[in-house]
């Protein structure tokens, strides 16, 4: 009897059988799929993978990450911004409902439901349909949350203000001096909540860029402007003096005679 496809052999009762090797199959019986995958595919996957990661790290090394300035904890000016796939959640949270009083709810238990709601999805549709029209459940809650992610993301990116995020992070040089006492006794609880710990700009304006003379700065500091409130009742004559002799020199000239700038 010839070996052959679809034929059907009948053992003998009174033959003892042996247990045989198994054969490596024979590929050629599954179309496209004519190689082993130890060690043929997987040698083709590393290769591959080397070469992706070797792209990757000539692609850094041409183009490093933007660096900003040193982080300062006492900068509370600084607004921090999250990369781009967390900035639905940063929107999210600047809503009535998930904002205030409310940060845990929007913080802690809405991203919770949501990543519950996936890992029990296998539980929640478990038809054997593989076409997604047909599963309109599992499609519907994919459809909304990605309309979701994709709206909050476009949201927080439309309404920003990029301008004033960049210039937050740049490195600038100033002869600013943080060991100075006028600026850790007088001006780091005064004036860095507003204009940063490099006084370079925050919710208040730059003051390394400002090249304002000191009777301008005691002005604006005795006064107030705009937002900006009156210190004549918080700091003495000769606190807001020297605090306007430090910020006008923020932006003086170096050892050289050249103006310091960015």
């Amino acid at each position: 009897m010839h070996r052959g496809k679809g034929m059907k052999f009948v053992g003998d009762s009174r033959i003892k059988s042996y247990d045989k090797p198994k054969l490596n199959r024979d590929y050629s019986e599954f179309p496209g799929r004519t190689e082993s995958f130890w060690p043929d595919f997987l040698l083709k996957e590393w290769m591959t993978g080397a070469v992706f990661l070797v792209a990757f790290l000539c692609l850094t090394v041409a183009h490093p990450s933007p660096l900003e300035r040193v982080a300062d904890p006492s900068d509370t000016g600084y607004t921090p911004l999250p990369d781009w796939y967390f900035l639905f959640l940063y929107q999210i949270l600047k809503y009535s409902f998930a904002s205030g009083p409310y940060n845990t709810f929007g913080a802690i238990v809405l991203p919770g439901i949501a990543f519950g709601a996936l890992m029990l999805a296998p539980w929640l549709d478990r038809g054997p349909e593989r076409k997604w029209t047909k599963r309109p459940f599992a499609s519907g809650f994919m459809l909304i949350a990605i309309a979701i992610l994709f709206y909050t993301t476009w949201e927080s990116s439309y309404y920003h203000d990029w301008k004033q995020q960049a210039k937050q992070g740049e490195i600038v040089f100033s002869n600013l001096d943080k060991s100075d006492p006028v600026y850790t006794d007088i001006i780091k609880s005064n004036c860095t909540s507003c204009h940063g710990g490099e006084l370079t700009g925050g919710q208040g304006p730059n003051l390394v860029e400002s090249k304002l003379p000191k009777e301008g700065v005691q002005g604006f500091v005795e006064k107030g402007a705009g937002k900006m409130p009156s210190f004549k009742d918080t700091l003495s004559k000769d606190e807001i003096d020297k605090v306007a002799k430090y910020v006008s020199n923020l932006h003086e000239t170096d050892a050289d005679g050249k103006e310091l700038k960015k």
